[in-house]
């Protein structure tokens, strides 16, 4: 999809497509999600968009203007999706945490996506939401603004890597994903204490372990972090 601008009142039509579907922003960005999610970045172009949604690949330039605007779009309804049915308890660290294993699972849900979506900044509706709350929740803690924005940056950073590494797990094909895992309990399992003396006392830990994502734990560490910077109240 290359720049195209359309003039902004010829942007929406409300005609169905060849297979009755009405077009609008939402239809191509799931859509669009669908495709990536079943082929890669490489479904991402408007004549694949056209054919899966039954209408003519120009169409698709009356709400995007380009590939990275409907990336951004799908940046920002992931976004969107990690904060569906969120409910604010008062307890600001249970409030990020929950926050943060949304953000994982959002992303997680949709690797493919995830690749192209975990650096974006949009400026949209969605992001704009998701950073007005988490600022509220780190200044509402008690967190001085500077702090509060510093914060903020630490905490959406460490949760978009560990959803971007997830998320590329996630992605591989499954012989890939068994043999990666098998590694743990095949060659490591194997090596000799007498060369590799703390491999061979934790094996069974690294087992275990490796083959899970860290980030749960990443994210109560962080949080701990942030909880002994608050400033003392009274």
């Amino acid at each position: 999809m290359s720049e195209r601008v359309v003039r902004e009142p010829d942007r929406r039509r409300r005609r169905p497509t060849k297979t009755g579907t009405v077009l609008s922003e939402q239809v191509i960005v799931e859509t669009a999600l669908r495709l990536l999610g079943q082929h890669g970045a490489e479904a991402l172009t408007v004549r694949r968009l056209g054919a899966a949604l039954g209408a003519d690949p120009s169409a698709l330039y009356r709400y995007f203007h380009s590939t990275d605007d409907l990336v951004v779009a799908i940046t920002d309804e992931l976004i969107a999706r990690a904060q569906e049915g969120a409910e604010p308890t008062g307890d600001w660290q249970r409030d990020l945490r929950e926050i943060g294993l949304r953000i994982q699972h959002a992303y997680r849900s949709h690797p493919q996506a995830a690749a192209l979506s975990a650096a974006r900044t949009t400026g949209r509706q969605h992001e704009i939401r998701a950073v007005e709350t988490i600022l509220g929740i780190l200044r509402g803690a008690g967190f001085p603004d500077r702090d509060a924005v510093r914060l903020y940056h630490v905490f959406v950073d460490q949760s978009l890597a560990f959803a971007a590494l997830d998320a590329a797990v996630a992605a591989l094909p499954a012989a890939a994903q068994a043999a990666d895992s098998a590694v743990w309990s095949t060659r490591y399992a194997g090596l000799s204490p007498d060369t590799h003396p703390h491999i061979a006392a934790t094996t069974p830990l690294l087992i275990a372990e490796m083959n899970r994502s860290a980030y749960p734990l990443a994210l109560d560490l962080l949080l701990d972090s942030f909880a002994s910077r608050l400033p003392a109240r009274g």
